[in-house]
């Protein structure tokens, strides 16, 4: 009974920390609908929906007032001038956007131009104004622990408000190893920041796990929507089945 009390609990802080996505490439508005009238649930709502910049509009319009809108820029590739990310991150923000989501150029920081990152990031930031800034790394593409680190540092320097492992679109996304880094990489920053794991969380456990090495590299109690977010879509299913005291269900994930 105490471990199901412990995991009930992380699935109800989860739940509350998770941006549900739709960044299906066949997305349309129903989906956009369906996607909102399940962020509000009996245990809870979600953090936020994070959408497509087409449907940002359509998803405040619809969403509880105390979930989020996140949007993407320059998503999935990175691939921008620093001009072009910051005409996209205004347009979302003009669209009904709360959060930004943006994909840095992780292959020029594979080339060793670090100072692309931190003038993506700034460049955003400034756009951006007082909305959250999740800067993408694409961990599964960096080659090394190394340069997983070198991106977090560059995000950082650049203003980021949260460090993102990944769009989701890769066939490598979050891992708890790349978490680590991150979270290490946060832990030293001389500011507060976020951490956000994306992409293959579909179960309570895996949630679980990523939460107690917040705990453990953060401090305890450190995870709250302010400063941890879970991007995906099938994971909620599996944090409803854990709260109603079912058995785990791992559900088909879209992103």
């Amino acid at each position: 009974m105490t471990d199901l009390l412990a995991e009930q609990d992380a699935a109800r802080l989860a739940l509350r920390c998770l941006d549900l996505t739709n960044l299906n490439d066949d997305c349309d508005e129903d989906a956009i609908r369906a996607l909102a009238e399940r962020a509000v649930t009996r245990y809870g709502s979600v953090a936020a929906l994070c959408v497509w910049p087409r449907f940002a509009r359509l998803a405040r319009e619809i969403a509880a007032p105390d979930v989020k809108i996140a949007t993407v820029v320059v998503f999935p590739t990175g691939e921008a001038t620093d001009e072009e990310a910051m005409e996209e991150t205004r347009d979302a923000l003009f669209e009904g956007a709360d959060e930004i989501d943006m994909v840095i150029p992780w292959r020029e920081l594979m080339e060793g131009r670090d100072a692309s990152v931190r003038s993506r990031v700034e460049r955003v930031k400034r756009a951006a104004g007082d909305a959250p800034v999740k800067a993408i790394l694409e961990t599964g593409v960096l080659e090394s622990a190394a340069m997983m680190r070198r991106a977090a540092d560059a995000a950082i320097e650049g203003g980021a408000d949260f460090l993102k492992t990944s769009t989701g679109k890769v066939p490598v996304n979050a891992t708890l190893s790349a978490a680590e880094i991150l979270l290490t990489a946060i832990s030293q920053a001389d500011r507060p920041l976020g951490f956000k794991a994306a992409g293959g969380i579909r179960t309570t456990a895996e949630a679980w796990a990523y939460l107690e090495m917040a705990d453990r590299i953060m401090g305890e109690g450190w995870a709250s929507p302010q400063t941890f977010r879970f991007g995906a879509s099938g994971l909620l299913d599996s944090l409803i089945a854990t709260l109603n005291g079912a058995a785990p269900v791992t559900a088909a994930e879209g992103y």
